[in-house]
């Protein structure tokens, strides 16, 4: 699963995000029935068969109720109720990037202290697909390689939701990352903090794993 690609929103996906936030800023109110397939059609300019996608996607994740031959209606919303991926899903992507950041932090404190010899030599891995990745100018690939490293990192914390909430955050930045990084310079000028957070968690010394994942966000 860490190897795979994380892939963009669907267009699909995108009209219920839309809708998403429509209802939950109180455009549309509980039990308001929703425009019709034509009228949505028309109003985010895709096929009937996206707006059909989207509904059954906002009414899985209950947002939505479907009344065959009456029509489709507004459900009373509350955020007590969303799901992280839901929230992350209308979320921006600096906001997301903000909590990825402080949560990096503490998991490298913490791999540092609990890490396993197999998950020493994940990060390994990882981390020099990481290096080859940027010195080749492959920004996809060593961005996807740079995530992975951090999340075998999370993963050797030692703290399961630690792990679940930097995979849930990570996994929505891919592609914000292609959009900000123009090439791979800023990744190889950090390659010898990772290479350095690398080995302070192999020593185990947790102070200057903090450190060094500290450094590299600064950077």
């Amino acid at each position: 699963m860490m190897n795979s690609p994380i892939q963009k929103r669907s267009l699909a996906e995108e009209v219920a995000n839309q809708i998403s936030n429509y209802i939950q800023s109180g455009h549309y109110v509980a039990e308001q029935k929703l425009p019709t397939e034509p009228e949505l059609m028309k109003q985010y300019g895709v096929g009937r068969s996206t707006i059909r996608e989207a509904v059954r996607m906002l009414a899985n994740s209950g947002l939505l109720r479907v009344q065959q031959g009456v029509g489709t209606f507004i459900k009373a919303y509350s955020s007590s109720n969303e799901t992280l991926d839901q929230r992350l899903k209308r979320a921006e992507a600096s906001d997301i990037d903000e909590v990825r950041q402080l949560i990096e932090v503490k998991i490298a404190q913490k791999a540092a202290i609990n890490r396993t010899q197999q998950q020493l030599e994940r990060m390994e891995q990882f981390l020099t697909q990481r290096v080859q990745a940027a010195q080749n100018g492959f920004l996809e690939e060593c961005i996807q390689a740079d995530i992975n490293f951090h999340l075998s990192i999370a993963e050797a914390s030692g703290n399961a939701i630690l792990t679940d909430m930097y995979q849930a955050f990570s996994a929505r930045l891919k592609s914000w990352f292609l959009q900000i990084y123009p090439d791979t310079k800023a990744f190889v000028q950090t390659n010898g903090l990772h290479k350095a957070l690398l080995q302070s968690i192999k020593e185990r010394d947790e102070i200057k794993a903090l450190n060094y994942a500290t450094q590299i966000l600064k950077h």
